[in-house]
């Protein structure tokens, strides 16, 4: 049929590259959008085919301003991102599909991603060795065969699917450093990239200009088969970044200052969208750091769109000349392009945040407690206080009059003075984090400076540099700062964790006299994560966090007693005096030189990888066929029940009546009380049933690594030891079975329950099912028999999965819940079905001890009811073929 919006269709190179242009529908709302709505209106118009996405929704996402929060739309992304803890059960309920498919008559081939869709495998191989090897590995490989032969089978059988094999990296940074495309190329015509991924961290990508979010497993499977994803209308929060970064500010400092900003604002479930002249400071590192903490400060997505700074990273990628230009000439034809110097090109949002990038300071931690965080800029008179207050958190009682006493020492045959706040331990440690390639490089780009200066560190500090790991080695010397960490005695000790945990060579014996002689609260300053009072020397008490660059600043000092604004950080063999300020690298050299050095080797070494492949996966032997050969021995790939009931006429759900409840369970119930990721353990009822299939505990993997197998999965469901369910009240994975009063597993419960043909419901308070997205909260919970979940409050993940599974999710009126209605769990439960539902509709509840109430059944969209009418989204879909 004729498309609608042909006549919006403009060109690029010539007439041989096809774009729909929303420029050309002449609406002066276009340039008042913020950018990620109108990556979502792109969508809209590009995939407006009068069924899953309408006229009507590309009028919505236009009238956004008035819209915002009241209309729902769809959204079609270019890709799904799938890991493989989510990944397999995903492939395994395609491959069941079409095992349902062929038994109704239809062509199993017609069952395919119609979204070209990623899985990368290394996210879940779980680590039985302290250090990898080529045996090890292949070890590994051998152990989780079962599902790596599916995985390859899947890369055959289904079209659209691209499996990363194993050695490759973990989700993100493949997806980060490998996948994103910033646009597409389909058929002719170009697009904006946009991915949803099964994992609530893909907002990483939004860092590169790439709108992405995390959706459970089944809605990922939904739109791998076509479904748009359906949201409403977001408000987009504008996050305007003026002022200039102090000079000795890291990116960790911005990235933490920023998402305390944010988690401040109450910003939850809202877009959030970076705009202001402070954004250009900023790496494309750091974007893509902040943007991935969007689950710390409950944001959807926080959009940095694309500019000069995104286009520089994509240069050292692997992005052609051709490529960059095409990228950049079609996101100026469709104004996704910013320049944050042109305050006329801001958008209109729904509200604007300002950040000053000025008051973000650098910190230390200390003297004895990591939570005691104290600006850099106060370190002086902070260490000062220190001293004067009594024994406790920060002081150590020194009275005023031994303040100021100095102790002399001899150390190879030369005479130095400790002091008060005198620097004698400084280790340069690249972990957790501060494993950001930026902070090890200003602090490599500063040892430099300061050589170069004349500058020198006191030969008693004892100087260490611990890399995370051989890659910033390698960076290290390649950018060649190295020579220069050594020649100020940062020499590499090694990769494991030392200072941190108390692994400090002793001190030179002087020292420890002098410390000793005159009573003296010696420091050590360390880029670390741990550093309580005595733990890295028995003699130093004071001890400081610090960022790995500050750590070589206080070992230049040789003293935390210092103001570096006002006091030279040294002075040269010649009497000159340098500060701080004279030998500090600038931000934009130090991201000249991560782009240069850090992020061409991570590319190079990918592509690399990618190229020359795996031998180990590329001999991996899998079946050539349509339909996948089930291995009814298998006990990690098995065809899931629930698709074995699917029929061509479903009739919409029943009533629920006389339902018993499974749990009564309180507040804040999360997705790992429901469905574990963790290891199997020997006494539950996941352990019973691969104990029955001859497997050892030593062989049992872990929940995670089960995926694929529905039977596992579903008696790991509630598995969890530290679920509290109020029929038992204490922790662990059991309830009551009523009608008997015996306590049993949850699974041996439900079991029973399900033989009666009894309809189970569950009972909850606040926040049911926050945590990871995982499809199998929902699909155990369908296995195990429930058909509703009544809770006070509901995150808005689960409820969707919960949705797409056929179980209704019913929420307590306001000031109601089951303590307020005086429910003890052991009554039965009746729940009338409306014959025409509708979102947000009002149900009554009724007991078997004569009470009713009301609850609100959580379908907040009418794709939501639609789900649910044909008893969830993977009948619906099935329906479809």
């Amino acid at each position: 049929a004729e498309h609608p919006y042909n006549h919006l269709i403009d060109t690029l190179k010539d007439g041989r590259i096809k774009f729909f242009n929303p420029q050309k529908l002449n609406d002066p709302r276009y340039d008042k959008l913020p950018l990620s709505i109108r990556v979502l209106l792109e969508a809209a118009i590009r995939n407006c085919d009068g069924v899953y996405t309408k006229e009507d929704d590309v009028q919505n996402l236009l009238d956004w301003q008035q819209q915002q929060n009241e209309a729902e739309v769809p959204f079609s992304p270019a890709r799904v991102l799938l890991q493989d803890f989510t990944g397999i059960p995903a492939m395994v309920d395609l491959a069941a599909m079409r095992d349902a498919v062929a038994k109704h008559g239809g062509d199993p081939g017609l069952v395919n991603p119609k979204c070209p869709t990623d899985l990368i495998v290394d996210h879940s191989l779980q680590i039985d060795y302290s250090k990898w090897s080529l045996k090890n590995q292949e070890v590994e490989l051998i152990r989780n065969k079962e599902r790596l032969q599916f995985f390859k089978w899947c890369s055959k059988a289904f079209k659209n699917v691209n499996v990363v094999p194993p050695d490759v990296g973990a989700v993100h940074q493949v997806n980060l450093e490998y996948l994103s495309r910033a646009i597409q190329v389909t058929d002719g015509f170009i697009y904006p990239d946009s991915v949803v991924g099964t994992d609530s961290h893909t907002t990483m990508i939004n860092g590169l200009g790439i709108l992405g979010w995390g959706v459970g497993g089944i809605e990922s499977e939904a739109v791998m088969l076509g479904q748009p994803v359906s949201l409403t209308l977001p408000h987009v929060v504008g996050c305007k970044l003026v002022g200039s970064i102090n000079p000795l500010t890291t990116s960790i400092d911005i990235v933490l200052g920023i998402t305390k900003h944010l988690r401040q604002a109450g910003i939850a479930g809202k877009f959030v969208e970076f705009f202001g002249p402070g954004v250009s400071q900023l790496s494309v590192p750091d974007r893509t750091t902040i943007a991935n903490m969007c689950p710390e400060y409950n944001a959807t997505v926080s959009f940095f769109p694309v500019d000069q700074v995104t286009l520089k990273h994509f240069k050292k990628t692997n992005f052609t000349e051709e490529k960059l230009e095409l990228l950049e000439s079609y996101m100026r034809a469709v104004k996704l392009f910013r320049s944050y110097g042109e305050p006329s090109e801001d958008p209109q949002y729904s509200e604007v945040i300002e950040i000053n990038l000025s008051s973000i300071v650098p910190c230390v931690s200390g003297p004895k407690r990591p939570q005691d965080r104290v600006a850099v800029s106060s370190m002086k008179e902070d260490f000062q206080s220190c001293l004067n207050e009594k024994v406790g958190f920060k002081g150590f009682h020194v009275s005023k009059e031994k303040q100021d006493k100095r102790v002399p020492f001899l150390h190879c045959g030369q005479e130095y003075q400790l002091a008060h706040g005198s620097l004698v331990i400084a280790a340069v440690i690249s972990c957790t984090n501060n494993c950001n390639p930026s902070v090890m490089l200003t602090a490599g780009l500063l040892a430099k400076k300061a050589v170069e200066a004349g500058l020198v560190v006191k030969p008693y500090i004892r100087t260490s540099l611990a890399p995370g790991s051989g890659m910033v080695t390698h960076y290290l010397n390649t950018s060649g700062v190295l020579p220069y960490f050594s020649q100020l005695g940062f020499e590499v000790s090694g990769y494991g964790c030392a200072t941190c945990v108390g692994n400090t060579a002793p001190l030179p014996d002087a020292v420890v006299d002098a410390i000793k002689q005159g009573d003296l609260v010696a420091c050590g300053v360390l880029s670390g994560n741990r550093h309580f009072e005595g733990r890295l020397c028995n003699c130093v008490r004071a001890n400081y966090l610090a960022s790995p660059p500050l750590v070589v600043a206080y070992a230049l000092a040789g003293t935390v007693g210092i103001d570096f604004e006002k006091e030279p950080v040294g002075v040269t063999s010649e009497g000159k005096e340098v500060y701080l300020c004279d030998i500090w690298p600038s931000r934009e050299e130090v991201q000249q030189t991560e782009e240069d050095t850090v992020i061409c080797s991570i590319f190079k070494d990918l592509r690399g990888r990618m190229e020359k492949g795996n031998t180990l996966w590329n001999n991996i032997e899998c079946p050539d066929s349509v339909l996948f050969p089930w291995d009814h021995k298998s006990t990690y790939i098995r065809s899931p029940s629930f698709f074995s009931k699917l029929s061509k006429e479903v009739p919409p759900p029943p009533s629920i009546e006389n339902a018993h409840v499974l749990l009564f369970l309180g507040n804040k119930v999360l997705t790992d009380h429901i469905s574990p990721a963790g290891s199997i353990a020997r006494v539950s009822a996941a352990a019973k049933y691969l104990l029955s299939k001859r497997l050892t505990p030593r062989e049992f993997n872990s929940y995670g690594a089960r995926r694929g197998n529905d039977a596992v999965m579903t008696r790991g469901t509630f598995a969890s030891i530290k679920l509290q369910n109020r029929f038992i009240g204490k922790p662990g994975p059991k309830t009551l079975h009523i009608p008997s009063g015996l306590t049993l597993d949850v699974f041996e419960a439900a079991d029973r329950y399900q033989r009666d043909g009894v309809p189970l419901i569950i009972l909850a308070g606040k926040d049911y099912g926050s945590g990871n997205s995982r499809d199998w909260v929902a699909k155990g919970p369908y296995l195990l028999g429930v058909r509703a979940v009544i809770a006070e409050s509901f995150e808005k993940l689960h409820k969707n999965q919960l949705v797409g599974m056929g179980i209704m999710p019913l929420q307590f009126l306001p000031g109601d819940s089951a303590d307020s209605l005086e429910l003890s769990g052991k009554e039965r439960f009746t729940i009338t079905q409306p014959d025409s539902p509708s979102p947000r509709q009002r149900l009554t509840v009724q007991t078997s001890q004569g009470k009713s109430f009301s609850v609100t059944a959580l379908f907040d969209t009418e794709m939501d009811v639609t789900y649910f009418r044909h008893g969830g989204l993977l009948r619906y879909v099935f329906n479809s073929f």
